[in-house]
């Protein structure tokens, strides 16, 4: 058997219908922005592989800091032991974020990374003595598939079996100039009971990279602070310079209690979560009470070869040609979507950072499990390019070492395929 046939035999594979999808593309190799099947056909990483790799892969730099890691210590329990690439990769994270962040707290990926910020904002109202277990998010988010995570995304079709076991939230809309009165009011008047707010800052990418404006997420953070409301920052997509600068938190003034980050954490290495938060927060754990503790942790916390995975990401990611990089990827997606906008199959588009988010006119249907999104899907992978779009919408988010030849191959596909499908 082939790899495909042996991978159908004995893998489920994520967000797919097992009966009706195509054999998988069996991947040997990756370089750079690039991965290779078996049969050596190169495929340019457009979305790097759901949005983790920043730096392309297989860098050679993170690879020899990962080996080197493995030969000295590859784990620790992480309960009444540490190791000094924890120690480093807190210090050197909590420099570089909001100067209010100040510990650090290890788990596995983002929905791990969520599922411990809601339980430090939940315990931290139960270990003040006070009640306050409702949560204040948007419509249509998505924070991650674990049922904690879940219950503070937007139900959808993803969520639908499992909704009568998800908590209640209170979902609502995208700040904009017509409501933003209404919804502080909306906050006021639940404020007594509301634990938290999470949101995703700026972009909302499984919704479809829909983006609101940063002067309107700076007013319900200041809101919500005003009112004693805890903020959740959930950094895990747009952490590491995916918006542009190096946080989404950078555009605003008020900053978060909560932060959260995997993805490109690691450079898309391998898995690690983490979640920051604020010397209050931590301090209402502190206790003689042991029925205060944060009662969360996994076997792989704090993994020191992710540790030295994530440290050598974060020397490429404060390398200055790193940061010239991410702005030279804004300014080419923002010159080509001012060339294609007006074309009559592009209902809209919408940028932020490195974020280019493409509507394709559909009359209407923008279904997830519409049949334009297969056929984008496969013509896309017939040019060599990785593009998975979200229904109705294509969105380019590649690895920051893309070249501007790779950018202009992404560019010309989008533009044949506007023209033919």
């Amino acid at each position: 058997m082939n790899l495909a046939e042996r991978d159908l035999a004995v893998i489920w594979h994520p967000y797919t219908q097992m009966k009706t999808a195509l054999p998988p593309i069996p991947i040997i190799r990756g370089e750079g922005t690039c991965v290779f099947d078996e049969d050596g056909k190169r495929y340019i990483d457009a979305v790097s592989s759901w949005w983790v790799n920043i730096h392309g892969h297989s860098h050679p730099y993170i690879a020899k800091k990962v080996a080197d890691q493995l030969l000295k210590l590859e784990h620790v329990i992480f309960a009444g032991f540490t190791h000094p690439g924890a120690i480093e990769l807190a210090e050197r994270l909590l420099a570089i974020l909001p100067d209010t962040q100040k510990k650090a707290f290890y788990s596995d990926n983002g929905s791990t990374a969520i599922e411990v910020a809601i339980k430090m904002c939940l315990q931290y109202w139960n270990n003040k003595g006070q009640q306050r277990t409702k949560i204040l998010a948007f419509k249509n988010a998505y924070h991650g598939d674990t049922f904690g995570a879940m219950s503070v995304s937007g139900r959808s079709a993803f969520t639908a079996a499992f909704d009568s076991l998800l908590f209640e939230v209170e979902f609502i809309e995208l700040p904009d100039d017509n409501n933003i009165d209404d919804l502080k009011v909306h906050i006021s008047n639940l404020k007594s009971d509301l634990a938290c707010f999470i949101f995703e800052p700026l972009v909302q990418g499984s919704a479809g990279m829909i983006m609101y404006e940063a002067r309107h997420l700076e007013a319900l953070m200041a809101h919500c602070k005003a009112e004693g409301v805890l903020l959740i920052d959930d950094e895990v997509f747009t952490g590491f310079g995916r918006t542009g600068k190096p946080f989404a938190c950078n555009y605003v003034q008020t900053q978060p209690d909560i932060m959260c980050f995997s993805k490109g954490l690691t450079g898309g290495t391998m898995a690690f979560g983490l979640t920051t938060c604020t010397q209050q927060i931590y301090d209402a754990f502190l206790s003689d009470d042991k029925m205060k503790t944060l009662f969360h942790g996994h076997s792989y916390t704090a993994n020191p070869v992710a540790c030295a995975a994530s440290l050598a990401s974060l020397d490429l990611f404060l390398d200055p040609a790193t940061q010239k990089n991410i702005d030279r990827i804004v300014e080419k997606h923002r010159a080509f979507a001012d060339r294609i906008n007006a074309h009559p199959h592009i209902a809209n588009y919408r940028q932020t950072g490195t974020i280019l988010a493409l509507e394709w006119e559909t009359g209407g249907n923008t279904s997830y499990f519409s049949n334009l999104r297969d056929r984008l899907y496969h013509f896309f992978l017939d040019k060599g390019i990785i593009l998975r779009p979200l229904g109705n919408i294509i969105y380019i988010l590649p690895p920051y070492c893309t070249t501007d030849d790779e950018l202009d191959y992404i560019y010309a596909a989008i533009e044949e395929a506007l023209d033919t499908i």
